[in-house]
């Protein structure tokens, strides 16, 4: 997973990211919430740490103006010096998901972490052995795809992009967030290799109104697979 850290003291951001990278997540830290924002704009995440009381803007205001960029499904966690009751109700009230006093016990973020990730995304946290999405079924031990009970050819590449779509139906998924989950590594530079698989993918899964599904370009971010009402 793709994990944003908002988090001023250079110390204290350096050993949530090192938490965060041992535990097998992607790590971006910030600073400045004002940056962080216009980046998380741009690109897709899967979680927000932030600092409650040490950056600008800070509290309720940069809980509201983070909320306005990520949307209501990603999960927020404060991670602060301030541990009075009164900013930790304040938090929780204004829509954050977890919030968590310093110093830092690496077991217990680690797990918070995973609560929070595990809840915002059943779909890949699963321990199904399949899943089934309009006429889409995924084998997930196989990692095997049939539509309509047709198998459809995909090489493990494929498959895995096909996975991230229909596990994040109507959200936007960036190409850089592509290129982390795929390959397993941060995309460095601009890329024809995500378009190219994913105007494949859209053939061979006949991803078309008909099935009930749309894969829809993002302008300058990626692509977010639609789920459409079929009269």
């Amino acid at each position: 997973m793709r994990v944003a850290v908002l988090q001023r003291d250079p110390v204290m951001r350096q050993s949530i990211e090192q938490v965060l990278v041992k535990a097998g997540h992607f790590c971006a830290a910030y600073e400045d919430g004002l940056a962080m924002s216009r980046s998380i704009g741009r690109s897709t995440v899967d979680l927000l740490v932030l600092d409650w009381q040490d950056t600008w803007p800070a509290g309720v205001e940069l809980l509201r103006s983070v909320r306005r960029v990520a949307g209501e499904r990603m999960p927020i966690m404060f991670v602060s010096n301030d541990g009075s009751e009164q900013s930790m109700v304040r938090a929780l009230a204004g829509g954050a998901d977890d919030y968590l006093a310093l110093p830092l016990r690496d077991a217990e973020f680690r797990a918070r972490v995973a609560a929070l990730l595990r809840r915002a995304y059943p779909e890949r946290y699963s321990a199904a052995s399949c899943f089934e999405i309009g006429p889409y079924r995924f084998d997930t031990v196989s990692r095997a795809v049939t539509l309509r009970g047709e198998p459809v050819p995909l090489s493990p590449t494929q498959y895995r992009i096909a996975a991230l779509f229909f596990s994040n139906v109507d959200r936007v998924m960036s190409r850089d967030h592509i290129f982390a989950t795929v390959w397993g590594r941060e995309l460095c530079e601009f890329t024809r290799t995500i378009d190219s698989h994913v105007s494949r993918l859209r053939l061979l899964l006949e991803i078309e109104p008909q099935n009930g599904f749309r894969l829809q370009p993002v302008y300058k971010r990626g692509y977010r697979l639609l789920r459409l009402e079929i009269c």
